[in-house]
């Protein structure tokens, strides 16, 4: 790890392309069987979602002007018919991702306390994300930060894991 310290901060409009640079760059090197040119439409719409959407952010970690790690959530789109958050305001965690340099340097955890401090300030009851088994160490340290699973699909493939954590009044 370098001994530069990251600055966390809110995703601005000026950082978008960084960002998308960053996160697409990310995605290709976890998820090689993904199309790398098809832009998920939250980051195609990256201004609406996460800055102008009073329930989105986005937050990002620099060490002299480049990004090494980002974290976002959203509204929650009820899609997955097995999970039922009528009636709390959910949000989905997305799009965590640290550059291999930080990994193992507590940079995410760091990254997921602020998100969640943005959440509580927003009144958010359930933080909802999904992972898969195949990702190294995922399960095990969203766990660590109080997440719970609540189902695995059968796919053999993807075996996604959706998990919760019920944000507490502190």
């Amino acid at each position: 790890m370098p001994e530069s310290i990251p600055q966390i901060n809110p995703a601005r409009p000026a950082d978008i392309a960084a960002i998308l640079a960053f996160v697409m760059h990310a995605r290709a090197q976890i998820f090689p069987m993904l199309d790398p040119d098809a832009l998920p439409a939250d980051l195609a719409g990256f201004e609406q979602v996460y800055l102008n959407d009073a329930d989105g952010h986005f937050l990002i970690a620099k060490v002299h002007g480049q990004i090494v790690a980002a974290i976002g959530y959203l509204p929650y789109d009820h899609r997955f018919a097995q999970l039922d958050y009528q009636g709390r305001k959910t949000v989905e965690i997305v799009r965590l991702f640290v550059d291999p340099a930080w990994r193992s340097a507590g940079l995410a955890g760091r990254l997921f306390e602020v998100i969640c401090e943005q959440a509580r300030a927003d009144a958010v009851d359930v933080l909802y994300l999904h992972t898969h088994p195949f990702l190294p160490g995922a399960i095990r340290f969203w766990e660590k930060h109080g997440f719970v699973t609540v189902d695995v699909e059968s796919d053999p493939v993807w075996q996604t894991t959706h998990m919760e954590k019920v944000l507490d009044e502190q």
